[in-house]
C-alpha cells in the first residue's frame, strides 16, 4: 500500500464513522513530530527544546 492510500483511507473512515475528532489529534500529531524531526537536524535545536 502506498503513503497516500493509507491517508486516503484514513479520511474515508473519518467520514463513514464520523470520527471528526480523530483529525485534529492526528493533525497535532504530525506537527510535533515534524516539530521532533526539524530539532533533531538544526542548529535551532536548543531553541525548540526551550517551548516544551
Amino acid at each position: 500500500m502506498s503513503k497516500i492510500s493509507v491517508i486516503k483511507e484514513f479520511f474515508e473512515f473519518v467520514k463513514e464513522r464520523k470520527k471528526y475528532f480523530l483529525a485534529p489529534i492526528i493533525i497535532i500529531l504530525l506537527l510535533l513530530s515534524l516539530l521532533v524531526i526539524f530539532a533533531q537536524s538544526s542548529a535551532v535545536a536548543p531553541f525548540i527544546y526551550t517551548l516544551f
